[in-house]
C-alpha cells in the first residue's frame, strides 16, 4: 500500500544523491536532517523508491472498433511495469485526450490507477484551456488515487504570463497532490517564461515541469531559477539524454510505449552517471525516436505497438494511421533497436 503525503507549506521534492554510480545513503540521511532543521514542512521522495522520476511513459489510449479497449489498456500497464518503466502518464497528448469524452477521460485515469496497483506512480493528464474544466479533471484524478497531475499550459486562448500563473494557481489551490507543469509552446502557442515558472514553483503543489520547448538551454536556466530540487522532465525523446546531462531528472517518453526496457535502461544509466552506457542505448534508439515522430507521435507509437501485438494502431479522427512510408521507417527502426525481430 502506498502512503500519500499530506501537503502543506513548503514541500521539498527530494533529489537522490549518488556517489560513484551508487546511492549515497549517508548523504540522503544528511539531506533529510538538514531539510527538517531548516523548516521544510514535508518531504516528497519522487517515484516509487524515492529516486528521480526516470523513464515515465506517456501512455497511449488503445482503441478497438471506435471504443476504448480497457483490456488492452490493463495489459499495457503490466507490460510497462514489468519492463522497468518508472512511472505512467495517462491521457496526455499521446493518450489522445482531445478526442476522449469527459466520461472516457475520467475512466481511463481510474482504470490505469487500478491496474498499476501502486507498482508505479501514475501522473494523470488533467490539462485544459478551460481552468474550471482542468480543476474538475484534476479533482477526479486526485479522488481516483493519482500520485500527481500533468497540467499543460492553456492552448489556443493565448493567455499572457499573468493568466498562465493564475491558471496554475487556481488548480494548485483546488488539489493536494503534486503538479507537473507541461510547457509545450509548439502545441499551446504560449511559452511559460522562466520567471512565471518560478512564481508557479512557489505554489505548494507545483513540483516540476515537463519541458517540451525543444531548447535544452532551458533546463539550465530553470535549474538556476528554481534550484536542482525542482523536477525537470524532458518532453522530447530525442533530446532526453542531453537534458539529463544538463540536470534533468527524467523523461516523459512517447517511444517508451514501444521500447520501455531500453528507455528505462537509458534513464537508469543517466541517473547513475554512466553516460557512456546511456549513449550506447541512445544510438540504438535514435532511429526510432526519429521515425515515431515523422507524423503524429501517437500514431507512430500505436503502429509500433501493433507490430508487437500489444495494441491496435487505431486512432480517432482527426488523426489517421501512419502512411506506409512512415510504417516502413518505424519497422526498420524497431529492428535496429532490437525490439522487433527482422
Amino acid at each position: 500500500m502506498s502512503v500519500k503525503p499530506i501537503f502543506h507549506g513548503a514541500m521539498t521534492a527530494l533529489v537522490m544523491p549518488f556517489s560513484h554510480g551508487e546511492v549515497d545513503y549517508d548523504a540522503l540521511r544528511g539531506l533529510i536532517d538538514w531539510q527538517i532543521e531548516n523548516g521544510t514542512h514535508g518531504l516528497v521522495p519522487v517515484g516509487t523508491t524515492g529516486e528521480s522520476p526516470g523513464s515515465m511513459t506517456a501512455m497511449v489510449t488503445p482503441f478497438s472498433h471506435g471504443e476504448v479497449d480497457y483490456y488492452a489498456l490493463r495489459g499495457l500497464i503490466d507490460w510497462q511495469i514489468e519492463n522497468g518503466t518508472h512511472g505512467l502518464v495517462p491521457v496526455g497528448t499521446t493518450g489522445e485526450s482531445p478526442t476522449l469524452s469527459h466520461e472516457e477521460h475520467g475512466r481511463v485515469i481510474t482504470e490505469k490507477i487500478r491496474a498499476a496497483r501502486g507498482r508505479a506512480p501514475v501522473v494523470a493528464g488533467a490539462g485544459s484551456n478551460n481552468t474550471r474544466e482542468a480543476i474538475a479533471i484534476a479533482g477526479h484524478a486526485e479522488r481516483a488515487g493519482a500520485d500527481g497531475l500533468l497540467i499543460v499550459t492553456p492552448y489556443y486562448n493565448k493567455p499572457n504570463q499573468e493568466g498562465l500563473y493564475l491558471h496554475f494557481k487556481a488548480i494548485n489551490d483546488a488539489v493536494s497532490i503534486p503538479i507537473i507543469i507541461y510547457n509545450i509552446p509548439p502545441r499551446s502557442v504560449i511559452d511559460m517564461s522562466v520567471e512565471t515558472m518560478k512564481r508557479c514553483a512557489e505554489l505548494r503543489n507545483v513540483v516540476g515541469v515537463k519541458d517540451a520547448t525543444g531548447n535544452i538551454g532551458r533546463i539550465s536556466l530553470q535549474r538556476e531559477a528554481m534550484g536542482p530540487e525542482f523536477i525537470q522532465l524532458s518532453g522530447d525523446d530525442l533530446t532526453a539524454l542531453a537534458c539529463m546531462a544538463a540536470g534533468a531528472h527524467g523523461c516523459i517518453s512517447v517511444v517508451a510505449n514501444i521500447a520501455p526496457r531500453l528507455c528505462a535502461d537509458l534513464q537508469n544509466a543517466c541517473l547513475a552517471g554512466d553516460y557512456a552506457k546511456a549513449l550506447e542505448i541512445q544510438d540504438r534508439l535514435t532511429p526510432l525516436h526519429v521515425a515515431t515522430f515523422l507524423e503524429a507521435g501517437v500514431t507512430g507509437a500505436k503502429y509500433g505497438l501493433s507490430l508487437i501485438g500489444k495494441a491496435e494502431e487505431e486512432v480517432r479522427l482527426p488523426l489517421v494511421p501512419c502512411t506506409q512510408p512512415t510504417k516502413d521507417r518505424i519497422r526498420a527502426a524497431m529492428i535496429h533497436a532490437g525490439v522487433l525481430s527482422a
